[in-house]
């Protein structure tokens, strides 16, 4: 034991910390306070055993956190690992078309990230002195042909849902493929099966290796970004079935926050959420202020660090020109996802995918001159980290060529405000879009058809089957908003969501669109009692606490 911490000791000694600016990340601290953290490293030996499953080095905001939520965990006494890929995934979330061409990646084993990726993950990791493991320790030679086999000789049409001891590493592998080609569907060409092969030979490597991580190391808590895609999606599956608890996250929309959850990804959770969580919350007209401060302002995004519009257009009589919707009639706004995103199954869905509810839902307007369907392309489709492969307005235009003039397409790189089309808007059909939190706490009726969040809260109309899809349509026009009682429950339910689930964590910072970096100058700031979202984020990881924020007690 003196050995191993008189090596850490060095290490911390010997670093040299990282650049500032743009690269400030908070190791700094530890060469400054080496002896503080040593001792914190050494009085965390006996601790619960945490697995920090981030995996992806190269992914600057997963290292950035979870780098700093493992330091703060062996403060408070935790016996931490990190988990980082050594390059043994032949595909991952952070393979994407615009650095690995079909072609480039199946050319070769690995993929052209792999190197950085495993550099920088080790650059940043390698300096806390907390034991770094990789995947290729957990697997045999004869665990990896076996794996080989298996990805090679799965018919194509039974990925999907091909599962291994009862893990769905074929849902997660077409979801991973799906984002690569920034889809949301397959032709099912060779070049696009052979991808598909390799995100399910990834997905198996990572339940293998996941399982044989917690058979050696018997950890009781994983602690991992995303909750879904390659890897993460299987480490939660792993863990699950093994009773190691599971806690993932995502960054928030708003500035230096994070949504925490128990148990599954945040696209699962947040539908699951007790009611009891915020509805009883005393409610005040202080609240209303503040959660109707923020809304507005989601409307040019200046609250938030994580935004699609560009300079959005709210002026009625240019939307109607650009659009050629006649708001003296009825308009029925429908708020797209991106197409290829999060493609998981949810059983409250009334349709298989976003594309057949559309479907579903034009063939029905069509018969409904008397109204008109604004089909709002979501922005992210230009706008997003991942810019999608497969347009909706050319899908759309594919199997409608003529469209009838009560259906108006409003694209993605449109300035046309979501905000300003929604308010004027008799209802609002919504899939999974957030924006049904807002389109709601402005007084407006949304229908839900998939996983929306807003689902089963008391203020929308909730469909869970096509039928019951098509006895809501029948009622509109609404001519109605919410009621008082609902608009105060949708309002509720908007701060809970905004200012309660996303937890803030002040000195986390943007560096640029989708990049953070962390400064905490001193080691005691990642102690109790220093930052309050901290505090619940640890709670909920040691001691399953819920991962919601007081933000009540601020107002």
């Amino acid at each position: 034991m003196r050995h191993m911490l008189h090596k850490i000791k060095k290490r911390i000694k010997n670093s040299l910390g990282l650049a500032q600016h743009n690269r400030a990340y908070w190791p700094q601290c530890l060469k400054d306070q080496a002896d503080e953290w040593l001792a914190a490293v050494a009085t965390a030996q006996s601790g619960p055993r945490v697995l920090m499953a981030t995996s992806l080095g190269a992914f600057q905001q997963g290292t950035v956190l979870e780098s700093i939520l493992a330091a703060a965990l062996t403060i408070r006494g935790a016996k931490v690992d990190l988990l980082l890929c050594d390059g043994f995934l032949p595909a991952c979330q952070l393979t994407e078309f615009g650095n690995a061409t079909p072609e480039e990646l199946l050319s070769r084993p690995d993929t052209p990230r792999c190197k950085s990726c495993q550099t920088a993950g080790s650059h940043l990791y390698e300096r806390l002195g907390i034991p770094l493991k990789w995947y290729s320790q957990f697997l045999t030679p004869d665990q990896i042909r076996e794996i080989s086999q298996l990805a090679r000789t799965i018919p194509f049409e039974d990925i999907k849902t091909y599962t291994w001891e009862g893990i769905a590493v074929g849902e997660h592998a077409l979801a991973g493929a799906l984002r690569y080609f920034a889809r949301g569907t397959l032709d099912g060409t060779p070049t696009e099966i052979a991808i598909v092969r390799r995100y399910l030979e990834a997905s198996l490597r990572t339940a293998f290796t996941l399982q044989g991580a917690i058979n050696q190391e018997k950890y009781e808590i994983a602690c991992f970004h995303h909750g879904i895609y390659v890897p993460q999606g299987i480490i939660g599956e792993v863990c699950r079935k093994t009773q190691v608890r599971v806690i993932t996250w995502n960054p928030a929309y708003r500035k230096h926050t994070f949504i925490f959850s128990h148990d599954d990804s945040y696209h699962h959770t947040m539908l699951s959420e007790p009611i009891e969580d915020w509805i009883n919350l005393p409610w005040n007209d202080e609240l209303e202020a503040r959660t109707l401060e923020y809304l507005d302002s989601r409307r040019v995004g200046s609250g938030d660090w994580i935004w699609f519009h560009d300079t959005p257009r709210e002026e009625l009589d240019w939307i109607g020109e650009e659009t050629g919707l006649d708001f003296s009639r009825p308009v029925i706004s429908m708020l797209t996802n991106v197409f290829w995103d999060a493609q998981l199954h949810f059983e409250t869905n009334a349709f298989g995918n976003m594309l057949e509810w559309i479907v579903y839902t034009m063939d029905y307007f069509i018969k409904r001159p008397d109204l008109q369907l604004a089909i709002r392309i979501h922005p992210a489709e230009v706008r997003g980290s991942i810019p999608s492969r497969q347009p909706l307005v050319d899908e759309i235009n594919r199997l409608y060529p003529d469209l009838p003039d009560n259906i108006r397409i409003i694209p993605p790189e449109s300035q046309v405000s979501t905000y300003a089309l929604t308010d004027c808007s008799d209802a609002v059909l919504i899939f999974g879009t957030k924006t049904g939190i807002e389109v709601s706490s402005a007084g407006v009726r949304a229908i839900v058809a998939g996983e929306a969040w807003i689902r089963g809260k008391g203020f929308s109309y909730d469909a869970a089957s096509p039928d019951e899809y098509t006895q809501i349509l029948e009622r509109l026009p609404l001519n109605e908003r919410l009621s008082t009682e609902e608009l105060a429950i949708a309002r509720k339910y908007a701060f809970h969501f905004f200012f309660r689930r996303m937890i803030p964590l002040p000195f986390i910072k943007p560096i640029a669109k989708f990049k953070f970096a962390g400064a905490i100058p001193q080691l005691s700031d990642l102690g109790p009692g220093r930052y309050p979202g901290l505090d619940v984020i640890c709670d909920g990881i040691l001691h399953r606490q819920p991962f919601i924020y007081p933000a009540e007690r601020e107002a």
